[in-house]
């Protein structure tokens, strides 16, 4: 194989709480002599790592400064408050902000909701990070508001997450660098957007004819003329097929001795 033989690599950004799996599974077997590369990058240098070309894609959460990037909204988590086993907000199904005014909620500095007013009450000092603020939970010092996928990705046997109904949401979005949609890149947005193999969405329109249906097929049939040259000839007045004028068997009539 030549250099310029060797297909090029596609590079995938995700942040926390993103699982990419299925997706991934799709390009592998559509492209299978592209590979995918993932790369794990924070909230905070996501974008940082689609501007500087790291990444060809990138799954971020939303907002997306759209000036120099693109960005196509994929789905809204559920918001879910983490504690441990033992709290009494175990006991619920769910709970609103309001029922957390008596705790110390945590506020990491990776935080990826858009708060108006953190609930609750503030701690002496913000976790460096959502993994971090899991820890302290986990030692009883406070609880935490994450994104039900990032409650998933720090899970803990001591601990447990409820919704919380009026909690800001987390959207999870397909990005990449505006100046750069390349054909990869529109190949992996259409395997987001589950798109089939065969669409001809971001490639040229095949030139075929849209196939006739089965009545335009039996009235074009009927139109046809028939094999052996053009429609049969109809016999003259008074002349039957075969046979003479006078009703006698056809050819010459045979001479008298």
């Amino acid at each position: 194989m030549t250099g310029s033989e060797v297909p090029h690599s596609f590079r995938l950004a995700y942040v926390p709480g993103v699982t990419p799996t299925k997706w991934i599974r799709i390009w592998n077997e559509r492209l299978p002599d592209v590979p995918l590369a993932l790369v794990p990058v924070s909230p905070t240098e996501a974008f940082g790592v689609l501007r500087e070309r790291a990444a060809d894609a990138g799954f971020v959460r939303l907002p997306v400064d759209r000036d120099d990037l693109s960005a196509i909204p994929l789905y809204t988590e559920t918001t879910v408050v983490v504690i441990p086993k033992d709290h009494l907000v175990a006991a619920v199904e769910e709970v609103s902000t309001a029922d957390l005014a008596g705790e110390i909620v945590l506020h990491p500095l990776d935080d990826t909701l858009d708060w108006e007013r953190l609930p609750g009450q503030p701690a002496i000092e913000r976790p460096a990070t959502t993994a971090d603020a899991i820890e302290l939970v986990a030692a009883g010092v406070g609880v935490l508001v994450v994104p039900q996928s990032l409650a998933r990705l720090h899970h803990r046997k001591d601990l447990t997450y409820r919704p919380v109904t009026d909690a800001p949401e987390s959207r999870v979005a397909l990005s990449w660098p505006q100046e750069e949609t390349t054909d990869l890149v529109e190949q992996f947005i259409g395997i987001v957007r589950g798109r089939t193999v065969n669409s001809t969405r971001g490639r040229p329109a095949a030139a075929a004819q849209p196939k006739a249906t089965a009545k335009a097929k039996a009235k074009a049939k009927a139109k046809r003329p028939e094999a052996g040259g053009g429609a049969p000839r109809k016999a003259a007045p008074g002349k039957a097929a075969g046979r003479s004028p006078k009703g006698g068997k056809g050819g010459k009539p045979r001479r008298r001795s």
